[in-house]
């Protein structure tokens, strides 16, 4: 076996090093955030802009919800994210009720009480920042009942949509075998 020429303490040694363990890190960062992308709904309400921020993981043929489910193994759980990554954030320029919820101007995070996959409950949550795995309920702004509909055949990539006539509206997740939805109303 030959002596290496270079020592681990030369720079040029630590340099490469650091750089190939920057390049593998990027690149898993990359491959992560590629099965969750980004993503957007946004809708104008009584005049003002409406916005939820998700990052949208598809199915890709495991079991999401319940027992046993990619959900259920999230440190939150019975809490979901209610997306992928960072948390999902709505924020909104018009004073609102969800669903008999008063929600003031403002940014929040969402997420979503799944423990009864037939009665699901929306948080809105006044901290805003944290990551999706971090979840404090002492800040819950409240919670509002969501309507529970089946898809007629299952939902492959998370999707919001927000869709509003004047002062009223909805805001709803679709995923999996779960559609789920609030009523919106600016005052």
């Amino acid at each position: 076996m030959r002596p290496s020429t270079h020592s681990c303490s030369e720079p040029y040694f630590l340099m490469r090093t650091c750089k190939r363990f920057f390049v593998a890190l990027t690149g898993v960062v990359g491959l992560l955030s590629a099965q969750s992308p980004a993503s957007q709904a946004s809708a104008t309400i009584a005049g003002e802009s409406i916005t939820i921020k998700y990052s949208s993981p598809s199915v890709r043929g495991r079991q999401i919800f319940g027992d046993g489910g990619v959900v259920s193994r999230d440190s939150t759980y019975p809490v979901w994210r209610a997306g992928a990554n960072a948390a999902t954030t709505l924020q909104t320029g018009a004073d609102l009720d969800i669903a008999g919820l008063n929600v003031p101007a403002g940014t929040y995070t969402l997420y979503v009480l799944v423990k009864d996959p037939e009665e699901w409950k929306l948080i809105i949550n006044k901290q805003t920042g944290q990551n999706g795995d971090s979840y404090d309920p002492g800040v819950d702004l409240g919670r509002a009942d969501m309507k529970m509909e089946k898809p007629p055949v299952p939902i492959e990539k998370l999707k919001y949509t927000i869709t509003t006539s004047g002062k009223t509206g909805k805001l709803q997740l679709e995923w999996e075998n779960h559609i789920a939805s609030v009523s919106i109303r600016a005052k």
